[in-house]
């Protein structure tokens, strides 16, 4: 029997739209030697009607679980596929036709036991969504803080566009968490294997991320929780950097305070946060030739290092009042 060497894991969780618009990027692939494995995580709105109309076209298999969250679920479809490669795509992802190919030529070149790609923002989506892509992928954001993007070995592949071997599945047993930087401590701990993992540049993929910034904030806000999460296994893996979205946060509600009690200390702080808008505002027109994009990439910078300030100052009160948490997330939120 001929198995096939990549196979796509996709859990999804009522959004049968987004998974819609993923299975048609994989069926306009420019090689075809995957396999796809949906898992429907608990949905309420399920997807089987999209699986159903991809049959002709794409090698796929459905599978309907209890909800547990993307960390188990993708483990689940890992369980269940055949290739030599477990890929794992978020369900709001679209890939270029080339994905597969770039794969190929990197691996036949450069070997690894896991990769990640880049994410963009496709010149389809919202200015909004475009911008949000940006942000979360800037230097300048807590982007910035996602680790050496070249160095082989230190680069951290997430979820929303991932790659492992087999021999590195069953070495680290799959995702330790159910949700909230599962991506993350999984990175680290096949690096602390010894397996090697590293970028893929031109393996990239198309993020939807949310279509408003209140949802933005919710996605960001579970993020830095996820940071202080992967503390509980790794302590090493919480650096100043990553206080620094906290910070920011600090700063930001300190300058209305500062306007009253020590206005020149507050001018400072304002002219510092208008000086880092306009920083932003130039590198996302740099990088996107988009006023409107750039416009709201502003505004998207801030709800991302508010958000994930505020979630990993929570999530750190928390395990001060809870000695014994265990290190996962809840389980009263969904991130898929």
């Amino acid at each position: 029997m001929t198995y096939p060497k990549f196979s796509v894991v996709v859990p999804v969780f009522n959004r049968p739209e987004e998974l819609e618009e993923l299975l048609e990027s994989l069926a306009s692939q420019t090689i075809m030697n995957f396999e796809v494995v949906v898992v429907e995580d608990g949905s309420t709105l399920t997807s089987k009607h999209v699986v159903a109309a991809f049959q002709s076209r794409l090698p796929i298999t459905y599978f309907e679980k209890q909800n547990s969250g993307p960390g188990p679920s993708r483990n689940f479809g890992f369980a269940h596929a055949k290739g030599d490669y477990l890929v794992v795509f978020d369900s709001d992802c679209i890939l270029p036709a080339t994905y597969f190919e770039e794969v190929e030529k990197f691996l036949q070149t450069c070997p690894l036991d896991a990769w990640g790609g880049p994410d963009r923002g496709h010149e389809k989506f919202t200015a909004l969504q475009r911008a949000m892509a940006y942000t979360m992928s800037s230097f300048f954001t807590t982007g910035g803080i996602r680790g050496s993007k070249k160095g082989i070995g230190k680069f951290q592949p997430r979820s929303f566009n991932m790659g492992l071997s087999r021999k590195a599945f069953e070495k680290t047993g799959g995702f330790l968490f159910d949700r909230f930087a599962e991506d993350i401590e999984l990175s680290i701990r096949m690096r602390k294997l010894g397996l090697t993992t590293g970028l893929i540049p031109d393996a990239f993929v198309y993020h939807k991320r949310r279509t408003n910034l209140a949802q933005f904030f919710k996605q960001v806000f579970n993020f830095g929780k996820g940071r202080v999460l992967v503390a509980r296994h790794h302590p090493e893996e919480v650096k100043w950097v990553h206080w620094f979205p906290l910070l920011y946060t600090v700063g930001l509600v300190a300058i209305p305070i500062c306007f009253i009690f020590a206005p020149v200390l507050g001018e400072f702080l304002a002219a510092g946060y208008a000086a880092y808008a306009i920083l932003i505002f130039a590198d996302a027109m740099r990088a996107t030739r988009s006023v409107a994009v750039a416009l709201r990439a502003v505004p998207s910078a801030y709800v991302q290092l508010v958000g994930y300030g505020l979630g990993f100052l929570a999530q750190k009160i928390k395990t001060m009042h809870d000695p014994q948490f265990a290190g996962n997330a809840s389980k009263s939120s969904q991130n898929e």
